[in-house]
């Protein structure tokens, strides 16, 4: 093999290392619900390409209230579902959606809209 072709493949497998850790081996922080006058753990989401954020932490056996709000016309953003929770609301665009529930068990809780396309991550610590 000449040095030109050693060269050029380990470059390629360089660049396939990057793009497997940045997509795929990085975590985000999330965003942490804050805790209102009324006890629940409340966070605006906004629906827009996606979810954002589009992970939120909060404390087991506390009330949480994620305020979903669509700023799109996109058919896959109408609905959002919370499978674990067995919680979903219709989002009608340009309206604040509360949707409300208590996370008893620790984990991580993954959210969608109905096709699975839009994902976000609920952590309950």
């Amino acid at each position: 093999m000449t040095p030109d072709k050693i060269f050029v493949t380990m470059s390629g497998l360089a660049a396939m290392a990057f793009i497997v850790w940045f997509f795929w081996m990085t975590k985000k922080a999330g965003a942490r619900a804050a805790v209102t006058s009324s006890g629940y753990q409340e966070a605006m989401v906004l629906v827009k390409g996606g979810y954002t954020p589009d992970v939120i932490v909060v404390e087991r056996g506390k009330p949480v209230r994620l305020n979903f709000l669509r700023e799109e016309s996109a058919s896959c953003s109408e609905m959002v579902v919370f499978a674990d929770f067995n919680k979903s609301a219709q989002l009608p665009e340009g309206q604040t959606v509360p949707i409300e529930f208590l996370p008893e068990k620790p984990g991580e809780y993954e959210f969608t809209c109905q096709m699975g396309m839009f994902r976000g991550k609920l952590i309950v610590e």
